[in-house]
């Protein structure tokens, strides 16, 4: 094969393998289609070269040195085993720090571990399970919505989003979410779709100068900064004025995510400062809606599509809840839904890709990796590896058995991330979602409207187009759902 128009053979030099990948003509080609679609690029990279591939180019304007890590091994060690040496100091990261602050998802060393710390005990089962009703609360609103949609039809890549935005703004800000809602609907999407660009964009002009993108992008960032701050203001003054003994004599406190992060302490009275508790708030909103709306679209739209798994599901809901809205401690009883979801994540990852720079020469799936390497954990690509999903385009809940997920690699699916950095609200999301699902169940049948959509070829749900569903109300409504429309 020439060097010219191929790739870089692997072979063995120093510890580790040489990382294989496109060269000359074959690697313009994938920088070209890198563009337009990255799902495309890595799966055939996959299929010719391997788990672990080098996209790497010296070009005037443009120097690029991506290693793709594509099998469960190798996740296991960008991601936990060697977590240490892959640190979030690439390009990505830092537009991140720069749109959203230093929060967790973006903070490192010091500043992660004290965040962690203070917010983790926010995190635990037992408090998520706390906000259950909350998302139920939101899940029968959207139900109800749903009985005005035109034409009995709606377009999950619109309604699941917002249904994500509007119950986490509701556990964020209690009270206030209705006015957050406006405001963070209206900027966020600007914000992030400018920050995903600049990220994945080799050459951008400074943030400083006066383009309309730019501003655009300034304008929201500073809206929702606003935001945050006057109700981190309003909170901390209204908390003060009840005074500590109020709180502890069972006075009103706050009991939404805001209000406990105000409240976080750890050793001798440390606490997040008003800076900070905007940066996690942002990050919360930008982590935690996306990924809980893909997984929701995904789910119903393939359920809409395999009616034997729709009806199995709908038998499993009727049954575990009896016609009543479901809770925290019906999770586990609600298995076969949360296979669906589990399923739709595989199919359609929320977190295509995860980045990181390599500190110091390492070796992963044992192919060697210099300092300095951005590299891809591409989470998209490994859940569809057929080492570990037989006919991995097909829809199949059993894959997530307690059996079947014994017999597989830990990092064969990871949608919430792995390691000391997994997401810290990964429960909440299975939480909020499974239950979301259930009240749709209850109320509706659904059926696909249009051409069938190509699953996991995209990186995001907004790039599928819109994704319809036709909605058959159910003749016999659910306890729930009369108790809603009474109150």
């Amino acid at each position: 094969m020439s060097m010219t128009d191929g790739a870089h053979p692997p072979g063995p030099a120093g510890p580790g393998l040489e990382v294989p990948g496109p060269t000359g003509s074959r690697l313009v080609r994938s920088l070209l289609e890198l563009r337009g679609n990255p799902m495309r690029t890595f799966r055939r990279a996959q299929r010719e070269y391997g788990d672990v591939v080098r996209l790497g180019a010296d070009l005037p304007g443009l120097r690029l040195d991506l290693h793709l890590v594509f099998s469960a091994d190798g996740a296991r060690e960008v991601l936990a085993t060697q977590a240490a040496n892959f640190r979030k100091d690439n390009v990505m990261y830092e537009v991140i720090r720069e749109s959203f602050g230093n929060g967790l998802l973006t903070s490192q060393d010091d500043a992660y571990r004290r965040q962690r710390r203070l917010i983790q005990p926010l995190f635990t089962r037992r408090r998520v399970d706390g906000y259950a009703d909350a998302a139920g609360t939101q899940a029968e609103s959207l139900a109800e919505r749903w009985r005005g949609a035109p034409d009995a039809t709606v377009d999950l890549t619109r309604e699941m989003p917002a249904f994500a935005l509007r119950a986490l703004c509701h556990i964020l800000f209690g009270a206030d979410s209705d006015a957050a809602v406006q405001v963070v609907n209206r900027c966020l999407p600007v914000l992030m779709d400018y920050t995903l660009e600049r990220g994945n964009t080799p050459l951008t002009l400074p943030r400083h100068w006066p383009t309309p993108r730019n501003r655009r992008a300034a304008a929201a960032q500073r809206e929702l900064y606003e935001l945050c701050d006057r109700i981190i203001a309003e909170r901390r003054a209204g908390r003060a004025a009840r005074g500590a003994a109020a709180l502890s004599a069972g006075g009103e406190a706050d009991d939404d995510l805001l209000g406990l992060l105000i409240g976080a302490s750890g050793e001798n009275d440390d606490a997040l400062g008003v800076d900070e508790l905007r940066d996690q708030i942002l990050i919360f909103l930008v982590a935690g809606h996306e990924t809980t709306a893909t997984g929701l679209a995904m789910a119903l739209y393939l359920l809409a599509r395999h009616p034997e798994a729709q009806a199995r599901a709908r038998e499993e809901v009727d049954r575990v809840l009896a016609g009543r809205r479901p809770g925290a401690a019906d999770l586990d009883a609600l298995a076969y839904l949360t296979r669906v979801l589990k399923e739709a994540m595989r199919i359609q990852s929320p977190v295509p890709f995860i980045s990181r720079r390599a500190v110091a020469d390492a070796v992963v799936d044992g192919h060697r990796i210099p300092a300095g390497a951005d590299v891809m954990v591409c989470g998209a690509v490994t859940q569809y590896h057929p080492a570990y999903w037989p006919d991995p385009e097909r829809f199949d809940p059993e894959r997530f058995t307690p059996e079947a997920e014994e017999g597989r690699p830990r990092y064969a699916w990871f949608p919430f991330g792995g390691g000391s950095r997994a997401c810290i609200g990964q429960h909440f999301s299975m939480l909020e979602s499974v239950l979301c699902l259930a009240v749709l169940l209850q109320r509706y049948e659904l059926r696909p409207v249009g051409a069938e959509i190509p699953l996991g070829n995209t990186v995001t749900l907004k790039e599928n187009g819109p994704i319809r569903c036709h909605l058959t109300a159910r003749t016999a409504a659910p306890a729930s759902a009369k108790r809603y429309a009474a109150g």
